[in-house]
Parts: C-alpha cells; structure tokens; sequence
C-alpha cells in the first residue's frame, strides 16, 4: 500500500532565482554590521529575557525625561543607536524566524515523503532481486548497505523493511 503523499512542492527557476536574490539583497545589507559568536561568547553574553527588555525601555525613557541624570560616562548617543538598533533587528529577525519555521516544516514533510518512498522502492528492489529480476541484484546490494543488522538508519517514527 503506497503512502499518502503529505505535500506537494515545486519550486519554478524564476521563483527560486528571486529567492536567492532576496537572500543575497539580505546578505549584502547585513555585511558588516552583523557578528557571529562563539558557543562560549554566546553563554558569556547570554539573551536579554522579556522582563529586562521591559527594563531597558522604562531606563531609555527615563534618560529621555531626564537627561540631567543620564551620568556623563555613559554615551547616550552610542546607547540610542543601539537602542534604534536592536529595535530595527528583533522585528525583521520576528520576520525571518517566521520563514525559517516555514522553510523548515516544510522540508521535514519533504523529507519524510522522500524517505518512505525510498523505502518503498528499496522493498520492490529487494523483492526484484530475490525473483532474480536482471539488473536488480546490483541495485539491491548496493543499497542494502544501508540497513546494518536488520535495522535502517533511519529517522524516529518510520516503518522500516526489518530483513535486509
């Protein structure tokens, strides 16, 4: 019994030329004012949770209100810029978090398609050979590599051929 197919995408060379072009718009932007952190960076510095992004808004503007008590060491024009800054980032990074979640749903149900029906076509193999179909041993020997002691390395949750 052939599975369901759980999605159907295809993608025109038109389409994906204006994909790779947005992204590259995007790349070509962000050049050099974006950084990449080490895992070690990353857990020195950390994220700013909810409750201290509410904190850094009630401070800038305070020092708005209040500029008499904004101390003299603290360059306020470097803080707005990274204030604007950061604001300007969250919600166009909201955005592309929206699309990788997209991008990345849809290909786990690609992959999954993908998967099952290479099972599917192993399985007839494996049949093709053992009724000495020519030209299908070599198929099917090269493709049982795959399964190593009766067990397909496969992703969790899959019917899997358990002889090979």
């Amino acid at each position: 019994m052939a599975l369901e197919n759980l999605i159907s995408v295809e993608f025109t060379r038109a389409e994906l030329t204006q994909l790779d072009d947005a992204l590259s718009t995007i790349e070509n932007v962000l050049r050099g004012k974006t950084i990449n952190l080490t895992p070690e960076q990353r857990q020195q510095y950390g994220s700013i949770a909810e409750q201290n992004k509410l904190f850094v808004n009630k401070a800038k503007g305070y020092m708005e209100q209040y500029t008499q008590y904004v101390p003299p060491f603290l360059d306020k024009a470097e803080y707005d810029k990274d204030y604007d800054a950061r604001q300007q980032m969250e919600s166009r990074m909201q955005r592309l978090n929206s699309l990788t979640e997209q991008f990345s749903d849809t290909k786990i149900l690609l992959d999954f398609d993908n998967y099952h029906n290479s099972i599917t076509f192993y399985r007839n193999i494996k049949f093709l050979s053992g009724e000495n179909m020519p030209g299908t041993t070599v198929v099917y020997e090269d493709m049982k590599q795959f399964f190593t002691a009766g067990a397909p390395i496969s992703p969790p949750n899959t019917d899997v051929d358990k002889t090979s």
